[in-house]
C-alpha cells in the first residue's frame, strides 16, 4: 500500500503565502507525475499544478506566476508554494502521485487526504 500525507494548509490573509507538502510512503518503486488539485464548495475540481519526475511543470492559468510546484524525489515529496494568495484560492487542496508499486510494478494513482486553504481577512 501507498499513503500520501499532506500538511501546510490553514488560514491566511489576502496577499499572504502558504506552503503545502505531500509525502508519499509505502510500497513505492518509483513515482512519475505528482500534482495538486483543488475544489471549492459548489465548484468543479481544478488541476492546479503538476510536475514530472524530471521536473517539468504545468500550471492552471489562474495560478501562473503565483504558485510554484516542486518535488524532492529522494523524499517522495511534492510541494506547492503559494504566494500572493487571493480569496478565490480558498479551497480544499489534494495532492496525487502516479506510483509504480513495488509488488506488481503497476502504475496507480494515489491521493492525499486533502488540506483546507482559506484566504480571508
Amino acid at each position: 500500500q501507498v499513503q500520501l500525507v499532506e500538511s501546510g494548509g490553514g488560514l491566511v490573509q489576502p496577499g499572504g503565502s502558504l506552503r503545502l507538502s505531500c509525502a508519499a510512503s509505502g510500497s513505492i518503486f518509483s513515482i512519475n507525475a505528482m500534482g495538486w488539485y483543488r475544489q471549492a464548495p459548489g465548484e468543479q475540481r481544478e488541476l492546479v499544478a503538476v510536475i514530472t519526475r524530471g521536473g517539468i511543470t504545468n500550471y492552471a492559468d489562474s495560478v501562473k506566476g503565483r504558485f510554484t510546484i516542486s518535488r524532492d524525489n529522494a523524499k517522495n515529496t511534492v510541494y506547492l508554494q503559494m504566494d500572493s494568495l487571493k480569496p478565490e484560492d480558498t479551497a480544499d487542496y489534494s495532492c496525487y502521485a502516479n506510483v509504480v508499486v513495488t509488488t506488481t510494478r503497476a502504475a496507480l494513482r494515489y491521493w492525499g487526504q486533502g488540506t483546507q486553504v482559506t484566504v480571508s481577512s
